[in-house]
């Protein structure tokens, strides 16, 4: 056992505890007192390693407060740590999912998406202080409050840390303990039909369905598909109508769009914002667009896994790598032209889910690679 593997495992319950007090504050996206909760939660936490830092937070009206720490400055350019603090989980879902232990999972909501992670970038901090040792570049964390829908306010503070940044590692949950080199980019839309109502007993040839005119498009936006190249088109929600004996003047469905490519990506973007209607009498208004861009794996991204790899070899530690559909900050990053690592938390499993767990028999491998990786990049 290396002593920085031996020093993390020695702190593995002080972990566990503070993984536990961070996850008990509920801080789902669009709730800005939570948010502002557990960054509150997260300050005092920093400021608990004992080091020197500079700490900004910068509110927002319905979000929260996006927060970045910085540590060890100087001049050489800065290794940014980006992760989130908002999560999906409604307030309540404590309840269905709460805090345990059991075997090698560590459940709660929020876990593994992300809380666990934001206490491991903490973590190293620590680690610098207590070993009176220096990371060879300055480390910036940025933990943003809205990522989990679309960093619409995140956003311009990923891409002005990034740009500054030599690289940057992401925390973002680890798939099978794989580090992520690419992510497909997203897009996000909302197709509204709005028709002709009249009663639909009395006088259904006057009116003109919008949710049958929306049923039409939904065929239209399947056809779109090309999983073979990675290109993917789903409608995941739709609603409309008013009552049972009308015919509908109002539809609407959401669309989920994955694409690895940015010309595939402005293809299927013209394409779903030029939708016609079938009946004429139907109007169609589309709303959204391309939302986050791929993270492409570069040869600066491959390198960047590649010194990650041999760090944790370093220890006895298998790092694999993978590439995923799910987006996340780390594309903002990926598209500057910033070599970015993704998906560096701690193992686990069941993002966005009831299920969602860490294991605990991770959390000081995890440690040990990313404090390791960090001081040498």
């Amino acid at each position: 056992m290396t002593p920085t593997l031996e020093y993390f495992e020695g702190r593995r319950d002080a972990i566990i505890d503070q993984i536990r007090e961070i996850v008990e504050i509920e801080s789902p996206s669009h709730d800005a007192e939570r948010s502002r909760e557990v960054v509150d939660w997260i300050e005092s936490a920093a400021r608990a390693t004992g080091l020197e830092l500079a700490i900004e937070r910068y509110p927002t009206e319905a979000d929260g407060d996006h927060l970045i720490i910085r540590a060890f400055p100087g001049d050489a350019k800065p290794v940014l740590l980006l992760g989130h603090t908002d999560t999906v989980h409604p307030v309540g879902a404590k309840a269905k999912n709460p805090i345990r232990i059991e075997g090698d999972r560590f459940y709660g909501c929020g876990t593994f998406d992300m809380k666990a992670n934001i206490v491991l970038m903490l973590e190293a901090l620590r680690y610098f202080k207590t070993s009176e040792t220096r990371p060879s570049r300055p480390i910036n964390i940025l933990l943003s409050c809205d990522e989990e829908v679309g960093s619409y306010t995140g956003r311009e503070y990923v891409e002005r840390e990034a740009s500054a940044a030599e690289c940057c590692l992401v925390f973002e949950p680890s798939a099978a303990g794989r580090v992520k080199t690419g992510r497909k980019g997203t897009g996000m839309y909302v197709v509204r039909a709005h028709g002709v109502p009249a009663h639909a007993g009395l006088d259904p040839a006057k009116g003109a369905s919008a949710i049958l005119e929306l049923s039409r498009q939904i065929e239209r936006l399947h056809e779109m598909n090309s999983p073979d190249i990675g290109t993917t088109v789903n409608v995941c929600t739709a609603s409309g109508g008013t009552t049972t004996n009308v015919i509908p003047e109002h539809a609407e469905c959401t669309v989920d769009v994955r694409f690895s490519s940015m010309a595939e990506a402005e293809r299927i973007d013209a394409a779903i914002k030029a939708l016609t209607s079938v009946d004429e009498r139907v109007s169609l208004e589309v709303t959204g667009g391309i939302n986050r861009p791929p993270m492409e794996r570069t040869d600066a991204v491959v390198a960047l896994f590649e010194k990650a790899r041999e760090t944790a070899a370093s220890f006895d530690y298998e790092l694999g790598e993978t590439q995923v559909g799910g987006a996340s900050d780390g594309n903002f990053v990926g598209a500057l032209g910033v070599p970015v690592l993704d998906g560096l938390g701690i193992a686990g499993n069941g993002a966005h889910t009831l299920n969602e767990h860490i294991l605990v028999s991770d959390i000081a491998k995890r440690a040990t690679l990313v404090t390791l990786f960090v001081a040498d990049l």
